[in-house]
């Protein structure tokens, strides 16, 4: 089984670029850190994400530089010569299913509770259970 999954935050825009041909396809790609450890044993991993179709789309569009998000998707491996003739190893993430776990601006909207235009907050003190 292939499979990964993964939260962290993107640390830079998406780059959204279509395939030439009959029929365009859309090529996604940002790359996510995410923490593990703690204190002086913290290390952060920086791992490439790639996504295509629709699901490049829902990133380019609501996926921010600093965002926090949630992947689900296939480690892949792969290899090209560079400049210069050397063999280059890659290894990224084909995204499946892509998350945003953080939504909207707080320097924009003025907003400081976290939640997207439309909705509020519940008030836990008139719940009856």
């Amino acid at each position: 089984m292939n499979k990964f999954l993964g939260i962290g935050r993107s640390t830079k825009e998406v780059e959204l670029r279509y395939t030439t041909g009959a029929e365009p396809l859309a090529v996604g790609r940002v790359t996510m850190a995410i923490d593990s450890g703690f204190g002086d044993k913290k290390k952060t991993n920086f791992v490439p994400i790639t996504a295509f179709g629709k699901t490049a789309e829902f990133m380019e569009r609501n996926l921010q530089k600093g965002k926090l998000f949630a992947v689900e998707g296939e480690y892949t491996t792969g290899s090209y010569n560079n400049k210069n003739g050397e063999k280059v190893y890659t290894t990224e993430i084909k995204a499946d299913k892509v998350q945003v776990l953080e939504w909207g601006d707080k320097k924009e909207s003025g907003r400081n509770d976290g939640l997207p235009e439309g909705f509020k907050a519940l008030d836990l003190e008139d719940m009856p259970f």
